[in-house]
């Protein structure tokens, strides 16, 4: 076999296992997708999530980065907020670590949950009010990690309150970041006490 055939040869078994990888990773991804349930995420809320949302228009990374270059939707971060653990001795220091979010977002820490309390229920729908001063079709954008149940779960609330233009934005932080968005230090909003 001359060189040109050989280089050809191996051009090509290299495009085979390219194009053979892209595949099995495509499958892969379709198989470790789970079905979207009915109802909120409960529990174990760091594992594969639906690749849908029911009334949401799910994003790629690059249509979220597109959508924040045009301010196009208001970005809400959902990524939880550690407390202090309940077995640190009272006299030991807690710092809350940092959290970064996408440029302008509104951190929501903990509304995200399958269950919230009454009281993290209403500030949720009151900060949701107050950012699109009670626009309905106001455009809101979810996110917090890759594979966290979390913003599915805060996309569908705000589905269920009645928000027309929601976007689910299941790469998060991660998928931002890989595409190269900027991160700022995030400020949490919370509940009064």
């Amino acid at each position: 076999m001359g060189r040109q055939a050989k280089a050809w040869a191996l051009g090509w078994l290299a495009l085979t296992l390219a194009l053979g990888g892209a595949r099995f990773e495509a499958r892969a991804a379709e198989v470790a997708a789970p079905a979207e349930p009915s109802a909120y995420r409960l529990d174990d809320y760091r594992s594969p999530t639906p690749a849908t949302l029911k009334g949401a228009t799910v994003v790629t990374s690059g249509e979220a980065m597109a959508l924040w270059r045009t301010k196009a939707a208001s970005f809400i971060d959902v990524m939880p907020r550690p407390h202090r653990p309940a077995n640190l001795p009272p006299q030991s220091v807690w710092h809350v670590p940092d959290h970064d979010s996408i440029p302008g977002s509104l951190w929501l820490p903990n509304t995200g949950y399958g269950v919230l309390s009454p009281a993290m229920a209403a500030h949720f729908e009151h900060s949701l009010a107050g950012l699109t001063k009670g626009d309905r079709a106001a455009p809101l954008l979810f996110y917090c990690l890759r594979n966290c149940w979390m913003s599915w779960n805060a996309a569908k609330r705000a589905l269920e309150l009645g928000y027309r233009r929601v976007f689910w934005f299941p790469e998060g932080i991660e998928g931002w970041s890989e595409i190269g968005g900027a991160l700022e230090p995030a400020t949490p909003v919370e509940p009064a006490p």
